[in-house]
């Protein structure tokens, strides 16, 4: 064997050494290291509702719809009355509604066990309406035609009856700033929720059937509430009532214009509704 021949042997086989000692060097190690879990993800936060403004702001005088609403004296009007957010007590689902007539008070029912609850006035004794009912049809500064039988009553509605076109939506329009328009089934119930300038009616029960807001609130109330919302109207929040041919409210309008396109009933109620 040449000596070029010999000197590249020994390189090779010193090459070959040294590979060989580096890679036991790195089996070693591996071997001592540890390997962890996979990284847990944090559970999402809690839903926390947005607070509302200062009750000064909620109910301070504003424009809308080209039509100047005055200011609301808070301060005169009990707190409980007042948009709050609660604690929900009703257990439904969120996007709810749920008008409690004992307490003259309507939850909008909000994910993570929370409610925005409104003051609201109600009908006097003979003309309350309970049930389940669905918002098929939303209306800003609604007209509104008083029925017959309120006619027949109050002959001096007559103006603004059907027939004479019903009075148009304005300051003194007994639906206020806006009107939901409640049905069962392609129904219409003639039962409203709706706004009023009345802010003394808050509280009690007065009118002729419908749930009332101050006109602040219905125009909150309006907006958060989008098309199919489930509406219950109960004595009591924990236990809905089903409506019963005697606890029909007498109706404040001469319902639904013929042709309005309505909203469609709500098959299921599901978190997809809020």
């Amino acid at each position: 064997m040449s000596i070029t021949e010999i000197e590249s042997y020994r390189l090779s086989r010193r090459g070959f050494l040294n590979a060989a000692a580096l890679g036991a060097a790195s089996i070693a190690v591996s071997a001592c290291a540890t390997t962890g879990p996979e990284p847990v993800e944090p559970p999402p936060p809690a839903y926390v509702e947005q607070p509302l403004p200062d009750y000064a702001t909620m109910y301070a005088a504003v424009s809308d719809g080209g039509f100047d609403l005055p200011a609301i004296p808070f301060e005169r009007i009990d707190s409980q009355f007042l948009r709050q957010i609660v604690p929900d007590p009703t257990g439904q689902k969120p996007g709810t509604i749920i008008v409690d007539t004992t307490g003259h008070h309507l939850y909008l029912v909000r994910p993570g066990g929370q409610a925005i609850r409104y003051g609201v006035g109600l009908g006097r004794a003979g003309f309350e309406w309970s049930g389940d009912a669905v918002v098929q049809w939303k209306q800003k500064w609604p007209k509104w035609t008083p029925p017959d039988e309120m006619i027949t009553r109050q002959p001096e509605l007559k103006p603004y009856s059907a027939d004479n076109g019903g009075m148009p939506g304005g300051l003194k329009n007994p639906l206020g700033a806006r009107a939901l328009y409640l049905f069962q089934g392609d129904v219409d119930t003639l039962y409203r929720l709706h706004g009023s300038p009345e802010w003394k009616s808050i509280g009690k029960s007065v009118s002729s059937g419908c749930v009332r807001l101050m006109n602040q609130d219905i125009i909150d109330l309006y907006d958060r509430v989008p098309s199919k919302t489930p509406v219950i109207v109960t004595s009591d929040v924990s236990q809905p009532m089903v409506a019963t041919a005697n606890r029909r409210a007498i109706p404040i309008d001469a319902g639904v214009p013929d042709g309005s396109v309505l909203l469609g009933p709500v098959k299921e109620i599901t978190n997809s509704i809020f």
